[in-house]
């Protein structure tokens, strides 16, 4: 029996290659996907040898997703036991202020990629008994976040269709989740805002907000998968995003202002 198999964009860095060295730890075949060679390669250097396969493309184009994934299908003996649609930018910034090109941008990768991905690969999940579709979505896909509207609709899309679609294709066997993570540890909170002479990271520190390390949110993917949530939450401030959205959402508007401007640092 072929050993399980994830494909996973954006795993040339952060979560992806997160993800990609826990599930390569728990004997799974990867398929490493992102715009960046080189950040393939890195990522492919820190799992066990034979362990993954690379895959240069971008998400916005079907085309690139259809090579990507015969050439993925080859390597891992013709299974997708989980399509990791992890790829997505973090731009944002007050939405007057943002070039529409830049919102336009924002929407084809984080959400068009997502759709793009699913189209492409529910023949190869189809075809792999318990198959599982995990998306990363955001703790801004539960209320809006101000300097970060645009940033936050493409995640309320995503966590719309993982709602949809784990109800459409459970008659196919299929699973769909999604992972909320909040403000998480990667080289993006390294960026300056336009409005601050200082790092994001620093900004939230200061403000007391929680920074998760990327291995939790790896650790929570593997959990989506073999669990029962839909929606699995990392960090306390998701967490804690989510209840306030269910029960008391207009206490959100005070704490999504001390984040306005922070553009690119959600998770």
């Amino acid at each position: 029996m072929a050993r399980k198999a994830i494909f996973i964009t954006g795993g040339g860095s952060g979560i992806g290659r997160a993800t990609a060295r826990h599930f390569a730890a728990e004997g799974w075949f990867v398929g490493i996907a992102d715009v960046n060679a080189q950040g393939i390669d890195e990522t492919a250097a820190l799992l066990p040898e034979g362990a993954s396969s690379r895959h240069i493309m971008d998400v916005r184009d079907r085309d690139q997703w259809e090579a990507a994934l015969a050439a993925f299908a080859e390597a891992s003996g013709g299974r997708l036991d989980v399509l990791f649609n992890n790829a997505g930018i973090g731009t944002g910034g007050q939405f007057a202020d943002m070039p529409p090109e830049e919102t336009d941008r924002l929407i084809a990768i984080n959400f068009g990629g997502v759709v793009n991905g699913i189209h492409s690969a529910l023949p190869l999940l189809r075809a792999t008994p318990g198959s599982t579709i995990l998306n990363t979505g955001s703790a801004s896909g539960f209320y809006g976040v101000a300097g970060l509207a645009v940033y936050s609709a493409t995640k309320f899309a995503v966590r719309g269709l993982t709602e949809a679609l784990e109800i459409e294709f459970a008659k196919h066997g299929i699973k769909v989740r999604s992972l909320m993570p909040g403000f998480i540890d990667t080289p993006l909170l390294d960026q300056v805002a336009a409005d601050s002479n200082e790092p994001a990271r620093d900004r939230l520190s200061s403000s007391g907000f929680e920074i998760v390390p990327v291995e939790r949110v790896a650790e929570a993917a593997w959990e989506a998968v073999h669990g029962a949530r839909v929606h699995v939450t990392v960090g306390k401030m998701a967490k804690r995003l989510s209840r306030l959205a269910r029960f008391f959402p207009g206490l959100i508007v005070k704490q999504s202002k001390k984040v306005d401007g922070l553009a690119g640092a959600a998770g």
